[in-house]
């Protein structure tokens, strides 16, 4: 029982040996005879604050006031107070002198005199900081001597430390003492260890060891003389003395200057009691100590003060002294924001706040609470979280946005406020380059792939830049699987023009993804049309794609024309620099809300334009030479892969499956175009065609196919076709010719449908009707894209076989069927 008496009074541990910290550099004051030192933990190296008192004998007066003094730190919890950790005593031999220490382990601190240094706060922050600090040794003094009714003894600056998060907290309690004041008899001194406090600390009933005095005082009495002479220290800057320097008050604020002056009475009865001083002082009432009293109850507030208080924080955190700012208030808000005890205009502050920090404060301090917001349920936090999303973004590892941040993100976009998916849309952004391959095809294009069609134009149009950012980190087969369907069929069709526009613009940025046939073939098909779209910046945009997209053909042509053959692996064309600036375009189109639409689409025309897109296209080319154009299959050229309409929500493709190489069974994407009326072409269309009726030179093999047997007898009109230069080469074969019945079938002025309809075959036969074959080119601007003839022989056509002598109305690919039918 005695040995489980001594352990309670002497400490928590056995020795020196069993002391689970390392002792580290001591400081340079500290209270009384103790040595107040660094230290960390031994487990997982936390910093510590160790104090040592070390003794002569065990029975030396200073290790008894010690044994108290830890005693009464370890019973005692308040939040002013320094939070005990652990204690232990060591005896060590020095020949044949035995030496007691006794340790204390408490929170890291720092003294108060040192600290002040350390800050080098001047004028009205240091003021602020004095009085925050000042409340918080006045409040654990009014808890020990209301509360508790115990008395400490030797309030000064040496017993005040200050924590890492710069709160003052009060300790030395070796002299703490229980107030005595219903035994007024009693002659005996009511502090046992009075003696080790300083006489200019001591008031004059103390140093005249009058305790009837004393015990007939209020409790508060000998504590309210040490809280005043601590504010004489605190002010002047330097340690008390002697009592005459009590009397200087230059130092002293005005606003504290009568509660000082109270707290010094010579009158023990009529010394203010610090409560008092807490509730009626005025130098207490300023912004500091007023923001962080309102975070330390802030669960007692309602709604409508959390909101007004929050949204005036921003503000009024550059005011404040930064260091308190860091170290304080935000460690707090951090707090609220985790346990939902803040509002969601609290993360605007918290963010600002952590913007002032390195880093790695920033990782260490403010990433781990964001990532935590990002599960929470509050709609209007997530709000928060995307709009400032730029703010942290980049600061996310991939490990943690891919398995953590991404999984809550994506409902976003299928929230059921257009505001909030548009948020979630831009902030893919920044988030997108951190997924892996796996979440960005399993996942964020089907949720794209629907926002495509949504039912607000500003999302579709968003997604479709959205997709222009990304597409560098999508794999080739995402790549081929996606971006061509998901700017031709739907973007480019959008009933919406910014989204047109930018449908257009994604394609000339990632034009580095295509090869030659599929930009041919399916590319250039679809921007052509948008040439004669009624909204006229769709047109300009389509124009300078075209010349982009043609010149990248050209290149193509010349390099494989001059025999350049290295490199064929190659499939792309090089990058674009026109790329680089379509990240502020996506990021200026982007629509906030309250805004119109057409504004924000507006600045993505202004922010990025494509001329200097196509005017560089000829000097960024590869030096790999592309897939021959000149090899690609006719049926490739025919039956081009065209997707389902944008209302579609699979438009793309199966995301889970690789490319498609079978495209027979989709349309073949100009049904709905509607051919002109008019034979006479358009402005438009005459100069596309004087373009192309400049003379070309054909690569080498397919000027061999083209000279086959038969081809002298080509009418005049065949060289007049401005499709002929990419037309498909003639078959091999020979073909009888047809019967006069179905030779007057090819009239373009009575056919709506010849512009899609198939060309006859190139070979030696003479024609049956006395139309010139060049009419027939010259009012056919589509013959470039019809289908080439087949392969097989054909036998001819009997005269009077199906119509008799009238010409039947022409149907697309009758002639391919009829060929078809009869060479089976």
């Amino acid at each position: 029982m005695l040995k489980f008496l001594k352990g309670v009074v002497a400490g928590s541990g056995t020795g020196l040996k069993d002391l689970p910290y390392n002792i580290g550099e001591p400081y340079s004051s500290s209270w009384g005879s103790w040595v107040h030192s660094r230290g960390t933990s031994k487990d997982d190296g936390t910093p510590v604050s160790i104090f040592s008192l070390q003794g002569n004998n065990a029975n030396d007066g200073h290790l008894a006031a010690g044994r108290n003094g830890v005693k009464r730190l370890r019973t005692v919890r308040h939040p002013n107070i320094l939070s005990f950790l652990h204690s232990t005593e060591a005896e060590t031999f020095d020949g044949s002198t035995t030496k007691v220490t006794i340790y204390i382990v408490t929170e890291p601190v720092m003294p108060l005199s040192e600290k002040i240094k350390e800050l080098g706060l001047k004028g009205s922050q240091r003021d602020e900081y004095f009085a925050w600090g000042l409340h918080r040794i006045a409040k654990a003094v009014s808890f020990l001597n209301n509360d508790c009714k115990l008395v400490h003894g030797n309030v000064c600056m040496a017993s005040v430390v200050v924590t890492e998060t710069l709160d003052w907290k009060l300790h030395a309690f070796d002299v703490l003492s229980e107030f005595d004041g219903n035994n007024e008899t009693s002659t005996g001194a009511m502090l046992q260890y009075e003696w080790l406090i300083g006489s200019q600390y001591k008031p004059m009933e103390l140093q005249k060891s009058d305790w009837a005095t004393i015990r007939k005082s209020p409790p508060w009495a000998l504590d309210s003389w040490g809280l005043g002479c601590f504010i004489s220290e605190l002010f002047s800057g330097t340690k008390l003395g002697k009592q005459d320097e009590l009397r200087n008050t230059a130092s002293i604020p005005k606003s504290l200057l009568p509660d000082y002056q109270r707290l010094l009475s010579s009158a023990p009865s009529r010394r203010l009691n610090s409560s008092k001083l807490l509730e009626n002082s005025e130098y207490f009432q300023n912004k500091l100590v007023e923001t962080i009293q309102f975070m330390e109850i802030l669960n007692l507030k309602d709604s409508v003060e959390k909101d007004t208080f929050f949204r005036k924080l921003p503000n009024l955190a550059e005011q404040l002294p930064r260091e308190i700012v860091l170290k304080k208030l935000l460690p707090l808000l951090a707090s609220a924001l985790e346990f939902s005890s803040a509002a969601a205009p609290a993360l605007t502050a918290f963010l600002k706040m952590g913007s002032w920090l390195s880093t790695e404060e920033f990782s260490s301090k403010v990433l781990p609470t964001v990532v935590k917001l990002f599960a929470s349920n509050d709609r209007a936090i997530r709000v928060g979280l995307l709009q400032h999303i730029d703010q942290y973004g980049e600061s996310l590892s991939s490990q943690i946005v891919d398995e953590q941040v991404f999984p809550h993100v994506a409902t976003g976009f299928s929230d059921t406020s257009a505001f909030l998916r548009e948020l979630t849309l831009k902030s893919m952004l920044i988030l997108a380059p951190k997924l892996s391959h796996r979440t960005i095809s399993g996942s964020l294009l089907k949720y794209l792939s629907k926002l495509q069609v949504d039912e607000e134009p500003a999302i579709r149009t968003n997604t479709t830049i959205l997709l222009g950012n990304i597409a560098s980190y999508l794999n080739e087969g995402t790549r081929k699987r996606v971006l061509i369907n998901a700017f031709t069929v739907r973007a480019l069709r959008d009933t919406f023009s910014p989204a047109r526009g930018a449908g257009i613009m994604a394609l000339c940025a990632t034009s580095s993804y295509y090869d030659v046939t599929e930009i041919a073939t399916r590319i250039l098909p679809n921007i052509v049309v948008l040439t004669i779209d009624p909204d006229s910046d769709v047109q300009s945009k389509a124009f300078q794609a075209v010349e982009q997209f043609l010149q990248l053909v050209k290149q193509y042509y010349d390099k494989t024309n001059a025999g350049d053959n290295a490199g064929t692996a190659s499939t792309g064309i090089s990058q674009i620099p026109g790329h680089a600036g379509l990240l502020g375009w996506a990021m200026s189109s982007l629509t906030l809300k309250g805004k119109s639409i057409e504004s924000h689409v507006t600045s993505v025309n202004t922010s990025a334009p494509l001329s200097s897109t196509a005017s560089n296209a000829a000097s960024v080319m590869d030096s790999a030479s592309l897939t021959p154009l000149h090899k690609s299959s006719s049926s490739d050229t025919v039956n081009q892969p065209v997707p389902g309409s944008p209302t579609s929500t699979d438009g793309w493709g199966e995301l889970e499956n690789g490319i498609h190489e079978d495209l027979e069974n989709e349309k073949d994407g100009w049904d709905d175009i509607e051919p002109l009326e008019d034979p006479k072409p358009s402005p438009v269309l005459a100069n596309i065609q004087a373009a192309q009726k400049r003379p070309v030179i054909h690569p080498k093999p397919q000027v061999t196919s083209l000279q086959q047997k038969g081809t002298s007898k080509m009418s005049k009109g065949e060289d007049d076709d401005m499709w002929g230069s990419i037309a498909a080469p003639a078959p091999k074969s020979t073909s009888k010719p047809l019967s006069s019945s179905t030779s007057g079938m090819v009239d373009d002025d009575d056919d709506p449908c010849a512009a899609v309809a198939s060309p006859p075959p190139k070979t030696s036969f003479r024609p049956s009707s006395t139309r010139s074959s060049k009419a027939v080119a010259d009012d056919d601007p589509w013959a470039a894209i019809a289908a080439p003839p087949p392969t097989t022989r054909a036998k001819p056509l009997s005269a009077g076989r199906g119509r008799g002598t009238k010409p039947a109305a022409p149907r697309l690919g009758a002639q391919r069927i009829n060929r078809t039918s009869s060479g089976m």
